[in-house]
């Protein structure tokens, strides 16, 4: 019995060991560092990835040492560590060493020739600095294929703490039935220069993210900002003028001259314009949720400035699952207040559709995309112990705190306060021309949003599904605004030439004329997808099109919510201003 406690005590320590250098990053001489196997998959499907073992690696003859996933984010981005098995000690230099030997069956010279063939290359980490390595190569001119089966490890270390990590694979030998592979390693310590602090720089590509395509771009959008922002404002406040000095003849007629006039305009709908939309419930579950990602989104860019996130593994996508579980209340108290202010009823089943629409729609498409990465084996298949987390979120944590916002918004902003009344009667739309249509305007209204966006959206895409790492979070915080501004310039305009039609569906229309943005993202993403990647295969299609199509969705909510925003704020004001009989 003691010598069982005293050897979990020891496994024990020797875990906590290592994972305290992993979080502090400082080590002592000959102090044991860590070699990480991550995973391994074909280089041009990026999120195809699968555990590096799947492959016949032998694996070191060093204990294994038990690794848990930190964070619900890396275990949402299939981060699977797996112990190397191989000995590396802190500034102590190991010559080349064979530390196992492998002869190749049928299958494993199959499983390997399949890896080559597509590619595979796979990832590792030493004290969370990530290193690449392709599996093998072929040539095509004698149809032979290659393995590499030395790995040359070039650590730099300034003082105590390791700043660089450089991989070569060497010895290549040819796969065939039987063959032999000696898999060796080697690791040689050498003194550096950089800063801990500035380790990661060599990751990035500021060739790539700061050309000039990139700066023009954010240039030409923020002068069309400008200039729909003087446009908008000269045409309006024109227009407005006129409308106002034509209403204020209207009254001064007597009530003969009027009945004979010609009345038209927006203020015929005065009466009808507060009108609760159809669909109140899914309405203002949609603007409470976009309210949300509004403040999420900016927080979540902002936290990346200031943070460096792009650091730390699946740190994005746990501060960003964080903030947004911590935010629910702000989606009741928009969403419960508007519609409480739109005479609903059914507020409960309100503030639960304004908790779960979202949630709903991410977990239905992961978990329809985890049944293909199951039947691949894949790493980014989702463990059940993170559904069951995901799922506590939504019931213990968000569902909570929205029901809270919504209780909240429904007693401090919950009664109406319109500048008009609104008639008992719904007012009968008249037949306007064609291109004042809603199946005219809504699709139109997301053409100029877009092209102030695009190509943002070419540099996202690529850090996402290529091998790149985004770190310029204040230029995507820029275009965000601009974004904004836009969005709401476009919709005030739609809205006003809607409303002088004497059509009053507003509310529904400036959201979804905004929201049309995300209908251009995804067709945008379908020609990246068919131009500018190489990728193949039903997981990786699914992936890709399932992840773009909630990406979408996500900002379509987010920019009709700003346009409804934006139009609710305009609409007040003219019926406000305008002396109503």
């Amino acid at each position: 019995m003691i010598n069982v406690i005293s050897t979990l005590l020891v496994i024990s320590h020797s875990i906590l060991f290592v994972s305290g250098d992993e979080h502090t990053h400082t080590y002592t001489d000959k102090e044991e560092v860590v070699l990480w196997m991550n995973t391994v998959g074909p280089y041009h499907n990026r999120q195809e990835t699968y555990a590096y073992f799947s492959l016949p690696f032998c694996i070191g003859s060093k204990s294994e040492i038990s690794h848990y996933h930190e964070t619900l984010g890396e275990a949402l981005q299939g981060v699977e560590l797996e112990f190397s098995g191989l000995e590396i000690y802190f500034k102590g230099n190991t010559p080349k060493t064979v530390y196992c030997e492998a002869t190749l069956n049928e299958e494993q010279l199959k499983t390997f020739l399949y890896a080559v063939k597509n590619h595979y290359w796979y990832q590792m980490y030493i004290d969370d600095l990530p290193i690449w390595g392709i599996v093998g190569e072929m040539d095509e001119s004698k149809n032979e294929y290659y393995i590499w089966t030395h790995k040359k490890l070039d650590i730099g270390y300034n003082k105590n703490q390791i700043v660089d990590v450089n991989l070569t694979s060497e010895a290549k030998v040819l796969l065939k039935l039987g063959a032999k592979l000696p898999f060796t390693y080697e690791v040689n310590w050498k003194p550096s220069n950089i800063k801990f602090e500035d380790r990661f720089d060599k990751y990035l590509d500021p060739s790539f993210f700061q050309h000039r395509i990139h700066w023009f771009s954010i240039f030409n959008s923020f002068m069309m900002v400008i200039f729909l922002v003087g446009l908008v404002s000269m045409i309006l406040m024109r227009t407005l003028r006129k409308d106002y000095a034509r209403y204020s003849k209207d009254e001064e007629m007597d009530d003969m001259e009027r009945d004979l006039g010609d009345e038209y305009g927006w203020k015929q709908v005065h009466g009808d314009v507060f009108r609760t939309p159809s669909h109140p419930l899914l309405f203002s579950a949609l603007i409470g949720t976009g309210y949300q990602l509004i403040l999420v989104t900016f927080v979540v860019i902002s936290l990346a400035i200031i943070g460096e996130l792009y650091t730390e593994r699946g740190s994005l996508v746990s501060i960003g699952i964080f903030i947004y579980a911590a935010t629910a209340p702000v989606n009741g108290y928009f969403g419960g207040s508007l519609y409480a202010r739109m005479g609903g009823k059914v507020w409960i089943r309100q503030m639960m559709m304004s908790a779960f629409l979202l949630p709903a729609l991410v977990c239905g498409t992961a978990f329809f995309i985890n049944f293909i990465a199951i039947y691949y084996h894949a790493s980014r298949a989702i463990p059940f112990s993170i559904m069951v987390a995901v799922v506590s979120i939504c019931t213990f944590i968000i569902l909570p705190l929205t029901l809270v916002g919504t209780v909240l918004g429904r007693n401090l902003a919950g009664q109406p306060n319109y500048p008009c009344r609104i008639n008992a009667v719904p007012r009968p739309i008249p037949e306007k021309k064609w291109f004042m249509e809603l199946f005219v305007i809504i699709p139109l209204g997301g053409i100029l949003p877009f092209g102030s966006i695009f190509i943002e959206m070419y540099f996202i895409f690529t850090s996402f599904w290529a091998y790149k790492i985004y770190y310029v979070y204040g230029f995507m915080l820029l275009v965000f605004m601009i974004l904004v501004v836009v969005v709401i310039c476009v919709t005030i305009v739609c809205a006003y030439f809607l409303l002088n039609a004497e059509d009053y569906r507003w509310q529904w229309s400036s959201f979804l004329a905004a929201a049309s943005t995300a209908m251009y993202v995804y067709v945008y993403a379908t020609y990246y997808f068919i131009f500018k990647t190489k990728m193949y295969g039903l997981f990786q299609t699914t992936f890709y099109f399932g992840y773009m199509a909630l990406f979408s969705i996500t900002l379509g909510i987010i920019t009709g919510t700003v346009g409804y925003i934006g139009t609710s704020k305009f609409v007040r004001k003219i019926y406000s201003t305008v002396k109503i009989d």
